[in-house]
């Protein structure tokens, strides 16, 4: 199995370090690119409202569980959300729509065909494309996962995910540090900011006054009541795999073992018959997220736990409040 190498340890720091400053360079050039396509963008203009869930840096800030969130929310509203995505991963282009039963998570991206099972989903690099063919299709209002960075499209409320565990890493856009814009910018584009999880690098304090900063964390779905009185080996191909394995353990269900993969990791038939190997073990379970459990073939998933990872707001009407800044400022 081809485990997580992840990002550069210096990333994680919250002071530059000398790999920081070497880089810088390449950087400064990352960071002009953005700059011109930000000069030369002409956002498409929908007659739908358009909600972007982004995020300032690369790696998992739990963007596509906001996006599940305030999707269901939205449909419990009566309003037929669609969701846009670039398709990052899949060998498709778009643009087109996600059916499950036509295409499968190497064709689309994982993310997307995941979100797929419960939303219509279209993948394409131009979200204004993409957007058309969603209300052509019937859509009332459009979600982005990820796309704070896409200019092909105008957005009406734009919410920003922080992962609170890893906060903005040294602060230095990539391949220096793990941002994909100066966060400034990126913050001055935004309408709140959405922080996931304990705010380990005390980042909160440093955002502007202006910008509403809403807590959540995540907690897994009941399904975790199967892990009951079992050894459980967890694994897990997210941006940040320690997320998922601390949710569990803080759940009463400490994995014994953990297999931590890279971002979008595309499982083999090699990685797939040694967990099955461990997932029968006598007295074990084998678990993993559900982003990973729709890339691995039908007959190993029932040998695997899945766990779903949900949000739960310390406010629980600020998701509403911003749903409906959203529905209103069409």
């Amino acid at each position: 199995m081809r485990l997580k190498l992840g990002p550069p340890a210096f990333w994680k720091r919250t002071t530059p370090t000398w790999q920081a400053h070497a880089l810088a360079p390449l950087s400064w050039a990352v960071g002009a690119v953005g700059s011109l396509r930000t000069l030369r963008a002409s956002p498409a203009l929908s007659s739908l409202p358009v909600l972007c869930c982004g995020n300032l840096s690369v790696g998992g800030t739990g963007k596509t569980i906001l996006v599940r969130d305030l999707a269901k929310r939205l449909q419990a509203r009566g309003q037929v959300p669609h969701l846009l995505s670039r398709g990052y991963g899949g060998t498709l282009e778009g643009p087109l729509r996600v059916i499950p039963g036509e295409h499968t998570a190497r064709d689309v991206g994982d993310e997307p065909f995941m979100l797929a099972q419960d939303f219509p989903v279209w993948i394409g690099r131009d979200r204004g494309e993409t957007a058309f063919l969603a209300a052509e299709a019937g859509a009332t209002c459009l979600v982005m996962d990820d796309g704070l960075q896409n200019l092909t499209l105008h957005q009406t409320l734009r919410l920003i995910t922080i992962d609170g565990g890893a906060g903005l890493g040294n602060g230095r856009i990539v391949p220096a540090g793990p941002l994909r814009e100066p966060a400034h910018k990126g913050l001055a584009r935004s309408d709140a900011v959405i922080l996931i999880g304990r705010d380990d690098t005390n980042l909160a304090p440093s955002l502007p006054a202006s910008l509403p900063c809403l807590a959540a964390k995540l907690i897994p779905s009941a399904s975790i009541r199967k892990l009951q009185g079992k050894q459980v080996i967890a694994f897990a191909g997210i941006g940040r795999p320690e997320k998922f394995f601390d949710m569990l353990t803080e759940a009463g269900a400490p994995p014994m073992r953990t297999i931590a993969f890279d971002d979008h990791h595309d499982y083999t038939e090699r990685d797939c018959r040694r967990l099955s190997v461990l997932a029968r073990q006598p007295g074990t379970v084998l678990v993993t997220t559900r982003k990973d459990w729709v890339k691995i073939p039908g007959w190993l998933r029932d040998d695997v736990v899945v766990i779903d990872v949900e949000l739960l707001w310390a406010d629980p009407g600020a998701p509403e409040r911003l749903l409906d800044l959203l529905l209103t400022n069409v």
